[in-house]
């Protein structure tokens, strides 16, 4: 079998086993978020941290609680890291530097997972298990919480109340997050990935030295890793390495578990508004997106420019022959179309359109499907966006699921989508302004140009993988990263929230023979165009000083 029909084969499984999940996944997680029931080890949980969950919250209240619980969050996983070296479990590791614990602490808390470190020669036990996995869950559930707060200001009416932050983030760690988890760590230890606590060992002598390895509870955390679109790996290499990521079907499970969510909420979405169709008008508009990112970076990657190239069957370069070009360029795409940010391959080895290819999708917003939670809401900007624009085209008032899109809420959408752009182009023209941070970089001209462009996309994107290039663990990356991602997480969130409470306070627009279909093909096609002709007009002159200018030149 040639390696283009492995791939092709490979990505019809994938899309198979995703739409045989798609319906009772998107069910269950609309009656998890709509139920009134408490669960006894819910009800526990709301005891210890004094919450009544039965309690209803105006955008105000649930943006504080969101902000609140994430700036503790940050205080807590800082100090963990700080604390390392008095731990049990630390593997003789020093504690973390404060540049490096801070920017570690707001990365995984943002659900952006970005690493300056090499984590089994950094992070013990008690810090992979007890810190990042357990923000793996909580970054993810907070993400979700978000956006179910914004469906809920489309579905109601004439009340500003979004649901009960606290409520919405113990159901969506325990009723979804964990039991899923749980299955996925089953399945990767099936594959061959490792689940101990065991120390660091000596597996034997290479070209004079040593080679030594440390276990770690890596199939459970890989598990969250992916279904929360989080992306830290317990090992440098992250899904490269044979212990997280050990042969190509573990691979595509992985890949499943990235989409898994952010695709399905779009049925969530269309069960908790009453309109399955609209979901099926923002499925489309993802899945369209997904799939031509996925054909052309497999085209990028399999054209064959060389000798080299030829002998090995395409542009191998950073990438495991066991996953080969295929397997790499799936995983590469939907890992920077969501917010995941976990890699099998470097990014910074493939061609250079390819790796234009995966900067743009995080530019895009991270929206098809996007991260759990943050793809929804962040497509459901888009789509006011393009309800407005059609509304200026036809002369009507817009409207999007009965309610009005006035000034209020397309100030607020112009907001949400102004506030990455502004921070990866504003740090990124700073940094190469610098004499220092451009020290960091590996690669001179437009592949280093690309390094640093690459990384303030990830971070502000809240993505977290990495250029491969770029020696980022100085303190001015580090501090500056890690400013990125929190603001680049939370300041879209109070444009999301105060949307949706604004969209709550209305009351329901009759459907006229004018207003426009939202669940049809042609307004999925303008919002797919919307997406693209925004981002372009934002990035391309960025784009066109590194990976277009790299790949003009090869």
């Amino acid at each position: 079998m040639s390696p283009q029909a492995a791939g092709l084969l490979q990505l019809t499984a994938l899309i198979a086993a995703l739409a045989l999940a798609y319906r009772p996944l998107g069910d269950h997680m609309a009656k998890v978020y709509s139920s009134e029931k408490h669960y006894a080890p819910e009800k526990w949980i709301y005891k210890v941290i004094g919450a009544n969950p039965a309690a209803e919250m105006r955008w105000p209240a649930y943006l504080r609680g969101v902000l609140a619980f994430s700036a503790v969050s940050v205080f807590f996983l800082y100090l963990l890291q700080r604390m390392q070296g008095s731990l049990p479990g630390s593997l003789g590791f020093s504690s973390i530097d404060p540049d490096q614990a801070f920017n570690t602490a707001a990365s995984f808390v943002s659900n952006t997972n970005w690493q300056s470190y090499s984590g089994e020669q950094a992070m013990g036990h008690v810090v992979q298990t007890g810190g990042l996995a357990v923000q793996n869950f909580l970054s993810a559930a907070v993400g979700m919480a978000v956006a179910v707060a914004l469906v809920r200001g489309f579905a109601r009416s004439r009340t500003g109340e979004l649901g009960n932050f606290w409520a919405d983030l113990v159901r969506g760690t325990v009723r979804i997050l964990l039991p899923i988890s749980v299955i996925g760590a089953l399945v990767l230890v099936a594959c061959g990935a490792i689940q101990n606590f065991s120390g660091i060992h000596q597996v034997g002598q290479f070209m004079g030295g040593t080679q030594e390895w440390n276990g770690g509870a890596v199939a459970s955390q890989e598990a969250i890793k992916e279904l929360g679109t989080n992306g830290g790996g317990y090992f440098n290499a992250n899904s490269a390495h044979p212990f997280e990521n050990p042969n190509p079907l573990s691979n595509l499970f992985e890949i499943f578990l990235i989409l898994l969510i952010p695709f399905a909420l779009t049925r969530t979405f269309g069960r908790m508004t009453g309109s399955l169709r609209q979901g099926y008008a923002i499925l489309g508009a993802m899945v369209v997106i997904w799939i031509g990112f996925t054909a052309l970076m497999m085209w990028t990657e399999f054209v064959h420019r060389g000798p080299a190239l030829e002998i090995a069957g395409g542009a191998m370069e950073g990438k495991e022959t066991r996953f080969g070009i295929a397997g790499s360029s799936i995983f590469a795409v939907s890992t920077t179309l969501t917010s995941t940010g976990a890699v099998n391959s470097f990014h910074s080895s493939y061609t250079g359109f390819g790796g234009g290819i995966t900067m743009l999708g995080m530019q895009l917003g991270e929206i098809a499907p996007g991260g759990v939670g943050s793809g929804l809401y962040g497509m459901l900007i888009m789509a006011v966006i393009a309800v407005f624009l059609a509304g200026l085209m036809v002369g009507r008032t817009p409207e999007y699921l009965g309610k009005k899109i006035g000034t209020r809420q397309i100030k607020l959408a112009a907001c949400y989508i102004l506030v990455t752009p502004a921070l990866v182009l504003g740090f990124t023209a700073v940094a190469m302004a610098l004499p220092t941070p451009t020290d960091s970089m590996t690669n001179s001209g437009a592949h280093g140009f690309s390094e640093i462009l690459y990384a303030y996309t990830s971070g502000a994107n809240n993505n977290g993988s990495a250029f491969a290039g770029l020696g980022a663990d100085t303190q001015w990356f580090n501090t500056t990263i890690g400013i990125a991602m929190l603001l680049g997480r939370f300041v879209p969130m109070v444009f999301v929230l105060a949307l949706a409470g604004s969209l709550a306070e209305q009351k329901p627009v009759p459907e006229t023979a004018g207003t426009l279909r939202t669940d049809k093909p042609l307004y999925a096609g303008l919002l797919v165009g919307t997406i693209l002709i925004i981002t372009g007009l934002t990035y391309f002159p960025a784009l066109a000083l590194g990976p277009l200018a790299e790949g003009l030149a090869s």
